[in-house]
């Protein structure tokens, strides 16, 4: 017998761990799979701030904890990676969404904020990925993989915004996607991308104060996105009603990366 929508949406009985998870995108994405029953850990770097975020995820009636680990540093992503498992159990939903950015002209950025925007927002994914894949998913031949990429991984930028290293990161995290999907959905390991366009946080905060209503007023639907937007499409990554789709990245962005010619 098929199940029921509400029965393939289900996340009880599963563990999900997600990275850059005490503000922003990463708790709204923590709070969307809490709300349909996962148990949920969280990581950023900032003890205070996941504190915050978990007492938050707790008063919604989620089961919710926080390990501080800096995913730019190998042994703290191993550490992230078993502790959350000795703690939790078996992971079966990993999202990654820890990253930086780094403004500044092609010409004269900075190799060494090149070396650190691509270590955690590419080499970081990599490592916990395998880590988790290697630990406990590939054993039980499951696991839902949900990487965060933007939508400036899928071109360049308006001029004013000058981030190449991250447009860079984040094109590699598209394809990065793409070639483990391929790899690991024998070990039935769906992997998957979502390409954010602009919501306001504290990473686009200045960017945003200055530019917000331009961007708005050139994305089709007229507007930002918002704390809701992104709660959908991670459930259906994480989820069994997305067991089917693999490989896949899908931008959240009000429209704006369909237009051309902008």
């Amino acid at each position: 017998m098929t199940r029921t929508i509400q029965q393939l949406f289900d996340l009880e009985g599963r563990t999900a761990l997600i990275t850059g998870g005490s503000r922003g995108l990463g708790l709204q994405m923590a709070h969307a799979l809490g709300e349909a029953g996962a148990k949920v850990m969280l990581s950023a770097r900032k003890e205070g701030e996941l504190e915050e975020a978990v007492a938050e995820l707790q008063a919604a009636n989620i089961d919710a904890r926080w390990i501080a680990a800096d995913c730019a540093k190998e042994a703290d992503i191993h550490r992230l990676a078993d502790e959350t498992m000795a703690r939790m159990g078996d992971i079966d939903i990993l999202v990654n969404n820890a990253g930086a950015t780094w403004g500044a002209p092609a010409e004269e950025h900075p190799v060494e904020a090149w070396d650190k925007v691509m270590n955690l927002n590419v080499r970081g994914y990599f490592l916990l990925a395998q880590h988790v894949a290697r630990a406990s998913m590939i054993p039980r031949k499951r696991g839902r993989i949900i990487n965060i990429s933007s939508i400036a991984g899928l071109g360049g930028n308006p001029p004013e915004l000058r981030m190449v290293a991250y447009n860079t990161s984040k094109g590699a995290v598209v394809t990065f996607t793409q070639a483990l999907a391929c790899e690991w959905g024998r070990h039935g390991i769906n992997v998957n991308a979502i390409c954010p366009g602009f919501f306001p946080s504290k990473m686009t905060k200045g960017v945003l104060s200055e530019h917000g209503d331009e961007f708005a007023s050139h994305a089709p639907l007229n507007r930002l996105g918002d704390d809701e937007d992104l709660k959908g499409l991670t459930l259906l990554f994480a989820s069994d009603a997305g067991k089917h789709i693999t490989g896949q990245w899908v931008a959240v962005d009000g429209g704006v990366s369909v237009i051309t010619g902008g």
